[in-house]
């Protein structure tokens, strides 16, 4: 729309210049040496200066249009550019935040199989000690390697 504004503005100012230029007399309207036919008295000239106007008119307009148009697209990408920067700020910490809880759960886990090694057995303590299905299996589960922690970046 810019250009078709701004072509529209010279189209104007070019015929502008060429009646200007070529019109000795007050009724006879010639542009770029040939007479346009119909117009006879001054009225009819003014009337094609009027045209000429609204032409010029339109083109400024949407010469604006457009300019406004590219200026809000440009502030819409670099407020999603910001946006997502700042999503993939709050996923990093939040990965950083997961991997930091998931390195302290497998050492509490390996620690805590570590000692249910080295104690001894004893009745009381075969008593509170989970049933050896249910400790092994969720020992596993957070034991379990991630190939999504695990991976070096």
């Amino acid at each position: 729309m810019t250009f078709l504004g701004v072509l529209l503005i010279a189209v104007a100012a070019a015929v502008g210049v060429g009646v200007v230029l070529d019109n000795p007399g007050d009724t006879a309207l010639t542009v770029f040496g040939t007479a346009v036919p119909g117009v006879h008295s001054q009225w009819h000239v003014f009337f094609a200066g009027a045209l000429f106007a609204v032409v010029l008119i339109i083109g400024m307009v949407l010469t604006c249009m457009g300019t406004a148009r590219t200026i809000r697209t440009r502030r819409e990408v670099r407020a999603l550019r910001e946006e997502r920067e700042e999503s993939l700020t709050t996923l990093e910490m939040e990965k950083r935040r997961l991997e930091r809880e998931l390195a302290r759960i497998r050492s509490g886990a390996a620690a805590s199989a570590a000692r249910q090694d080295s104690a001894p057995a004893s009745p009381a303590a075969s008593a509170q000690a989970p049933a050896p299905g249910l400790g092994s299996a969720a020992r596993s589960q957070v034991t379990a390697a991630s190939p999504f922690f695990d991976r070096a970046e």
